[in-house]
């Protein structure tokens, strides 16, 4: 049928669960129809929102459109949307920023209500009614599980050449029934490599031809190329000191230039036969498996831009040997990521003196994205590296600050802080000591001696016996930075 019949088979006050990780599986046409149908419902006095659930994030046309007509009234895991950001800070949406690993589970143990619909994008219907999954695998499978209804938008774009590249595990059972995933290696195949659905709940299917919207990297710029300079020679001399293995061990990367400026120094390294568990695959990992530095990847999509996707298409057969695309339950699975060892690598919006780290929020209130897989990955890998520029805005915002405004990774979690001006290696160290560290090698030279002072001072007021010495603050001052910065605009002290 078409997209817009599929739409209407869509309620009001519907949970949604729908495909879609950075940008990549997500349905292309069914969400666009069901904005214009919320759209003429608003006009026409009535109030039709529902809410979305999907993978991470998605793409305008299905985040930014049902953003925009004020459809969504819960968005969860994930989101990037500057329209959906925009209405979740002004109190229109409702979000919950959950882990990634943990929207699967959520689901099946009834935490987050009913699911009413699945739209999930496929590549292709096999004849007995197995499904090609698409670009991204995500939460597809819970969709299809537990949906009462289907909507399936066979996108005639992804080639069928991608069956055999995904890996679908039906082994996860409820507590008290669940059993070890046997994920031994990146390369470990576990599962199934087709999508399973109920035929009797699939009640509309849609036609379309289009591609993913690819995501666009720009040339690392300085700041990123010298804190991939320090991460490489970081791993080094983990290696030298009997660390890290020569092949070291499944590297995870978040998504952007300066994760695909790490990428590009590995694959210019002395390492080969690496190999990847992560939940997002990108052009710096394509270029490491076509040069043979990177011998296999595990993900649950790719994230490419359009270069990238065409030498992709242009060689499947060769990725399809080096690749592996599994639900994000599995390729979030902590078990899995602490039995593997991983050495996790995720960017930040600023880390504080002690190396509590915040992803999520400017200035403590504003959400920006979420947190997405990088607790799964920091809390459980063998390495846990966050990484940003010094400074933001130009350098009106230091990166580095007394308190973090918003903690989503606790000191706990934290092992290496690292930016342009140098690489802090937390590992084994105190509170003050940690703060000490920082300071001195990942802070900016304009906002150093404040920070310094701030340290000096806090410790002062403990021995006086006013406050605690274990971790010391000036409460008043703590988050003084950040109301400076949103009355002036900028942190500068003076």
């Amino acid at each position: 049928m078409s997209a817009e019949q599929a739409a209407a088979l869509i309620q009001n006050g519907d949970h949604v669960g729908m495909s879609g990780f950075t940008s990549s599986g997500y349905p292309k046409a069914v969400p666009p129809a069901l904005a214009r149908q919320i759209e003429a419902a608003n006009a026409g006095g009535e109030t039709f929102r529902i809410g979305v659930w999907t993978g991470a994030s998605t793409a305008p046309e299905l985040d930014g459109a049902l953003a925009k007509v004020g459809g969504i009234e819960l968005r969860l895991p994930y989101q990037s949307d500057p329209t959906c950001r925009a209405r979740i800070n002004a109190g229109d949406m409702e979000y919950i920023d959950i882990h990634l690993s943990h929207v699967a589970q959520f689901v099946w143990f009834g935490f987050l209500g009913k699911l009413n619909v699945a739209l999930v994008e496929v590549a292709g219907v096999l004849e007995d009614g197995r499904l090609i999954a698409a670009s991204s695998l995500g939460n597809n499978k819970t969709w299809l599980d537990l949906a009462d209804k289907v909507i399936l938008e066979v996108n005639s774009a992804h080639p069928l050449g991608l069956a055999g590249m995904h890996d679908i595990y039906y082994g996860t059972a409820l507590p008290p029934h669940r059993r070890p995933i046997p994920v031994l290696h990146p390369s470990s195949r576990i599962g199934d490599a087709y999508l399973h659905v109920d035929p009797a709940k699939v009640v509309a299917i849609v036609e379309t031809n289009e591609p993913d919207r690819n995501p666009t990297f720009t040339a690392p710029d300085q700041a990123s190329e010298r804190i991939a300079e320090h991460i490489l020679d970081f791993i080094d001399h983990e290696v030298a000191r009997g660390r890290l293995p020569r092949e070291l061990l499944p590297i995870q990367s978040g998504v952007g230039n300066t994760a695909n400026a790490v990428l590009s120094g590995l694959d210019k390294g002395p390492y080969k036969g690496l190999t990847a568990y992560t939940e997002v695959l990108q052009d710096g990992m394509l270029e490491m498996l076509k040069s043979g530095t990177l011998g296999f990847a595990s993900s649950t999509a790719l994230s490419l831009s359009d270069e990238g996707m065409r030498e992709f298409l242009g060689n499947l057969d060769f990725y399809r040997e080096r690749i592996l695309l599994r639900p994000q339950e599995i390729s979030n699975h902590p078990e899995v990521i602490r039995r593997l060892g991983v050495i996790s690598m995720n960017g930040m919006i600023e880390a504080d003196i002690y190396g509590n780290v915040n992803s999520t929020h400017l200035m403590g209130t504003r959400i920006m994205n979420g947190i997405g897989g990088s607790g799964d990955f920091a809390r459980n890998a063998y390495l846990s590296i966050f990484m940003t520029a010094s400074t933001a805005k130009n350098g009106a915002i230091s990166c580095i600050v007394p308190m973090a405004s918003h903690v989503d990774h606790t000191e706990h979690d934290v092992q290496v802080v690292v930016t342009e001006q140098g690489l802090a290696d937390l590992r084994g160290l105190a509170p003050r000591q940690r703060a000490k560290v920082i300071i001195e090698r990942c802070a900016h030279p304009s906002y150093r001696a404040a920070l310094a002072d701030y340290q000096e001072r806090a410790q002062a007021l403990a021995r006086s016996g006013r406050a605690g010495l274990h971790t010391p603050h000036l409460l008043r001052e703590a988050l003084a930075w950040h109301e400076r910065y949103e009355a002036n605009g900028n942190m500068l002290p003076g």
